[in-house]
């Protein structure tokens, strides 16, 4: 080989060199061209991902703060914290507990202050002030008896009323709708093979504190007992020599009270269908009768002019004496204090521990009669709201009168008046007091000395609405 041919050889191995270095320099330019491609995305990215850290890291921020201070808290550190949270806890649960026991206490402390005060007879809730003046049109009218309403009672729920008439009829009523839900029809005197019932003047009603026992009374000298949800017949007791004129039952108890025109009374036990003593002492036929929960009752002696506390266990009587006129109607209105009507017209308070009324007052329904020949009109039946101060009154001068007695019972102020047309021969409050119960007749329940033509035979059931005011108070 020549030196030529030597030459170029090593030539040709330098332009393909050269030409081989030409394509890895264009890959490096491309390659470096794509790097600064991938720089600039990448810094995209970065920049991306940078603004993403910068919305989370206030809150990575704070959870590493908290990691922080859980890491700086000792153990001992995180016991007394803790501790401190129980202690609270307890301290708030006790106070808790404190209050619900004080205002218990309170409660009970109420409740035992009533008692003692029921027990001894003075209790006196005040609640006079709080009744409205009902419109007459709230006024509801039940008519049923074909002749007047001697007497009434209500159930102890207050949901019904029972009323007997000179019709010699028993009403169960509905206080709600006003319907009848049963009625106890006349019988013919010496027929046989009828349904129990009464065949002349059914003059008193009573019925037990829980709603289980009915008694009614009559001219006949019967006492009739019946069920009182069913108005089935029980028991007939006999015993009394004239006309039954007072029924009460001791509260809490079946241990039934009579008293007769024959100036006796009687004590019955129902649920056992027993008599049990008979007590005398009224020098004239006995008028009324009531009784609470001790075991004594009181009298209204009628024209012997005496009211009379009867003790029953040691069969032993108190006399009291006050009306001029012949004593009709008698109603407890606690253990300890009692009200009473008369033929005089007075209306009286009275205390079981003195003699005298600690208030007459004279004339309570007014004055009736021509000029320079008045005279009183009667007072026919009274009722009081049990433990309270609210009286009522009636007669046969068009109204109920509502009556609030003073503080102690040392005053009785007249509150206003319920027009009702007829004689007011029963009046009873129900056990809630939200209405008063009125049994209106033509007639006066014991004879026919007047005729009101224009009144209506008819049971009465009066609403009392109390205004806002106050707590009623006792004392």
């Amino acid at each position: 080989m020549s030196a030529t041919a030597a030459a170029r050889k090593p030539g040709k191995q330098a332009s393909r060199a050269g030409a081989a270095a030409e394509p890895s320099k264009r890959r490096r330019k491309a390659d470096s061209a794509g790097d600064r491609k991938k720089l600039k995305d990448g810094g995209k990215m970065n920049e991306e991902i940078s603004s993403d850290s910068e919305t989370e890291s206030p809150a990575q921020g704070k959870i590493e703060e908290e990691e922080e201070e859980e890491l700086e808290e000792t153990v001992q550190e995180k016991k007394l914290r803790l501790a401190k949270l129980y202690l609270e806890q307890l301290r708030q649960q006790e106070e808790e507990k404190a209050e619900a026991r004080e205002f218990e206490e309170d409660q009970v402390a109420g409740r035992l202050k009533e008692d003692v005060l029921e027990q001894r007879g003075q209790l006196q809730k005040s609640v006079a002030k709080e009744i409205q003046a009902p419109a007459p049109d709230d006024i509801r009218v039940l008519r049923g008896h074909q002749l007047s309403i001697t007497c009434l009672v209500i159930t102890p729920d207050d949901l019904a009323i029972f009323s007997a008439a000179k019709d010699c009829t028993i009403i169960k009523w509905s206080v709600e709708s006003g319907q009848k839900l049963h009625v106890i029809p006349r019988v013919k005197k010496d027929t046989e093979g009828q349904p129990p019932g009464h065949c002349t003047h059914i003059l008193c009603m009573a019925i037990s504190s829980d709603g289980k026992y009915l008694a009614s009374g009559d001219r006949s000298k019967l006492i009739l007992i019946w069920e009182a949800e069913s108005c089935q017949h029980l028991y007939t007791f006999t015993g009394h020599r004239d006309a039954v004129s007072g029924l009460a039952f001791r509260k809490g108890t079946h241990q039934l009270y009579s008293t007769s025109h024959d100036r006796s009374v009687k004590v019955w036990n129902v649920a056992e269908n027993s008599y049990v003593e008979t007590l005398f002492g009224h020098q004239d036929a006995v008028a009324a009768l009531d009784a609470l929960s001790r075991e004594c009752c009181v009298t209204a002696g009628g024209r012997d002019g005496t009211v009379r506390v009867w003790k029953i266990p040691e069969e032993s009587q108190l006399v009291f004496y006050g009306h001029q006129g012949s004593i009709d109607c008698i109603h407890l209105i606690n253990e300890g204090h009692m009200v009473s009507g008369a033929d005089d017209g007075s209306v009286a308070l009275w205390s079981l521990s003195k003699k005298r009324p600690l208030v007459l007052h004279r004339e309570a329904h007014g004055l009736q009669g021509m000029p320079g020949l008045e005279q009183p009109f009667w007072v026919s039946s009274v009722a009081a709201l049990l433990n309270t101060d609210l009286v009522a009154t009636g007669s046969h001068n068009n109204c109920v009168k509502l009556w609030q007695c003073g503080e102690g019972f040392q005053c009785l102020d007249h509150l206003f008046d319920i027009p009702l047309v007829g004689f007011i021969n029963s009046l009873k409050f129900s056990s809630s007091g939200d209405f008063l119960v009125a049994g209106v007749g033509q007639e006066h329940r014991l004879g026919r000395w007047w005729r009101i033509k224009e009144a209506q035979n008819s049971v009465c059931i009066i609403p009392l609405r109390r205004v806002a005011g106050p707590p009623a108070s006792s004392s």
